[in-house]
């Protein structure tokens, strides 16, 4: 019998038993001396919570949990990780994305015994003191933790939602009826909304009052991809798209080679030793906002539009600066 088979006949022994197994009872199962039963025994150790117990002459040895229990209880790391994106939206103002990880967070905790938590918690304390997400700027726009859960409930029961809203922040709210589409989470939180007749839109969630699921049915079609249909954007806004065609400087090309631009971008290497970068995409106020951060490394070849938008916002800029 291999030493593979062997093992695992012990594992399935060791978790099956009422009594637990003592080291000659293992070698006797097995059909190996008392010193590879040790070392099979160490092995499975390493694996598996493996108690030992002493009977009046004998050490006694038994996985205490199911086999399954041991490979879904999380570890130290996974609810560190798990923790520290709760905190990160906490830290942001994204209530509405910190609420339900943190319920999950609490649920997986929930599971564990007290012996797992005490095992634990050492661990975790020095993960949790030494690991910590990066705070960058950007909007807070506090939702409503009940509004997600509307939008969710009407995406699941395939109706349309109701609200008013607020299209820019000194705007009168206006009703509306549309088909969600789905929701889209980041610096902001986004409902894709369909209304009559229309394209598919963004509905910013802060600015959304009022929101109830409609008695009217309403979903996405079912070939509708809500990936493909990002990709069409370079970030949230929405136009037609433009054929981007950008140029990598040399000195800019070790950064390039570990950055997306995006999803559907192409890369190709230029005699000169830099890069050529296309995609096709809309969103050119925010293309060119992130663009800034590449003056130097970069030049942008194609649409013209973008060009005539990266000038205007290159002399806006110049204005930030005190004489």
């Amino acid at each position: 019998m291999a030493k593979l088979d062997r093992v695992m006949l012990l594992i399935h022994a060791l978790s099956e038993s009422n009594e637990g197994m003592t080291l000659d009872e293992m070698a006797a199962y097995l059909g190996v001396n008392r010193r590879t039963a040790e070392r099979m025994r160490d092995i499975v150790a390493l694996h598996f919570d493996l108690d030992e117990r002493q009977d009046e002459r004998h050490k006694r040895f038994i996985i205490r949990d199911s086999l399954r229990r041991v490979y879904t209880r999380p570890v130290a790391a996974e609810v560190a990780a798990l923790q520290a994106e709760v905190l990160a939206h906490q830290g942001a103002g994204r209530d509405v994305r910190a609420a339900p990880l943190a319920a999950l967070l609490a649920k997986v905790r929930g599971a564990l015994d007290d012996r797992e938590k005490r095992r634990m918690d050492p661990d975790l304390d020095a993960l949790t003191r030494a690991q910590q997400m990066i705070a960058a700027p950007g909007p807070r726009a506090p939702v409503p933790l009940g509004l997600l859960e509307v939008m969710q409930g009407a995406i699941m029961a395939g109706q349309c939602v109701e609200f008013d809203y607020a299209a820019h922040p000194r705007a009168e709210p206006k009703w509306r009826r549309v088909i969600p589409y789905g929701l889209v989470h980041g610096p902001l939180s986004y409902l894709i909304g369909k209304l009559p007749d229309r394209e598919p839109t963004y509905f910013r969630l802060d600015r959304i009052i009022d929101a109830r699921i409609s008695d009217r049915p309403g979903c996405a079609p079912e070939d509708w991809d809500i990936s493909a249909w990002l990709s069409t954007s370079f970030g949230v806004w929405r136009e037609d798209p433009y054929d981007i065609r950008l140029r990598i400087l040399p000195e800019g090309v070790d950064r390039a080679r570990g950055w997306r631009f995006h999803a559907t971008q192409s890369v190709e290497e230029l005699p000169d030793g830099g890069l050529c970068i296309r995609f096709r995409a809309g969103g050119l106020r925010e293309l060119t906002d992130h663009l800034f951060s590449w003056a130097g490394e970069l030049v942008i070849e194609e649409p013209a539009a973008l060009i005539t938008m990266m000038r205007e916002r290159a002399a806006l800029a110049a204005g930030m600066v005190a004489p």
